[in-house]
């Protein structure tokens, strides 16, 4: 989408923030084109012969009503360190969903007396169903993870980790960067906030964001060697950086995920990564992206278990 295409969001007055006028002129844009029921709490349920099932909390009405799901180890040993692994905090990211519930249900085996899983496979279920980044409330839920969060979604699963903070050795965050950031998410964001929306590129390939205060090469080093094998790394752009950012490492970018308020500096886990899978990509299925997303899983906590 060109700059003079996408200069003016159809919601709002150029410049101007919105206000809850425009913010329910934006909600009814929205439709409902899957099912968080249907695609996730049914797997989710179909686990429970293998998992605890915990329900950390519910949308309310006007958004869904959605039960928020979690999974995680039946037999929790108090000695082992814990493995958390977040899919969906953006609903419309795909992969990071059906990756988190791949995982669960295919490879969360070979953990067992190694860590204490916990696997929240949808974060946003209204984004999920609306396959949009922000909330009801078009809030971005992965901006939100700070003291008097905005986003419920965000709020209950800063609940329902709370009482593991210096417990848990590794959190995968899992995501998507498409094409619809620059042509429709990244407007309604400068619409949304009175600024002018600034054109930007999307990678063709497999990323990760690293956190600043965090950055583990090692790590992330590994996790890029387990993807490669999957599907293609993004190569960065002729100033050497990946949506704006500096290339630290193959693949690897790093953000000060606590500052941002992103889903990453949920915790004080030493080993923590956001994976970002290109889907639109010609070189790249859907099964590839999920695949991704289960190979970074694993070698995420292959790495950080080994390393103690």
């Amino acid at each position: 989408m060109s700059q003079s295409a996408s200069a003016f969001y159809p919601v709002g007055i150029p410049g101007q923030p919105w206000g809850e006028a425009e913010r329910a002129q934006w909600r009814a844009r929205q439709r409902r084109q899957r099912s968080h029921a249907e695609d996730v709490v049914a797997a989710v349920q179909e686990l429970a012969v293998r998992f605890e099932v915990v329900e950390y909390g519910r949308l309310a009405p006007e958004a869904g009503g959605h039960p928020l799901l979690a999974l995680h180890t039946r037999h929790w040993d108090p000695a082992l360190p814990v493995a958390l692994v977040t899919g969906g905090v953006h609903g419309y990211e795909t992969s990071g969903v059906h990756g988190a519930l791949e995982f669960a249900t295919h490879h969360a085996g070979d953990y067992a007396g190694r860590c204490n899983l916990l696997v929240v496979p949808c974060v946003s279920p209204w984004g999920y169903e609306h396959i949009q980044r922000w909330n009801h409330d078009a809030i971005d839920p992965n901006r939100s993870f700070r003291e008097d969060s905005p986003a419920p979604e965000a709020a209950a699963l800063m609940r329902l980790v709370a009482p593991l903070q210096g417990r848990v050795r590794v959190h995968i965050d899992l995501h998507e960067t498409t094409d619809t950031d620059e042509s429709e998410f990244r407007p309604a964001l400068a619409a949304r906030d009175g600024k002018p929306f600034v054109p930007g590129g999307i990678p063709d390939g497999f990323y990760l964001v690293g956190d600043t205060a965090r950055p583990q090469p090692a790590f992330q080093a590994a996790i890029i060697a387990a993807v490669e094998q999957v599907t293609h790394i993004a190569l960065p752009d002729g100033n050497g950086r990946i949506i704006g950012s500096p290339v630290v490492a193959h693949g690897v970018i790093e953000y000060p995920c606590r500052e941002l308020g992103l889903c990453a500096g949920l915790t004080d886990a030493p080993y923590v990564t956001t994976t970002e899978v290109y889907p639109d990509s010609p070189r790249a299925t859907q099964a590839q992206c999920n695949a991704a997303q289960v190979a970074a899983m694993r070698a995420a906590l292959d790495h950080a278990l080994a390393a103690g």
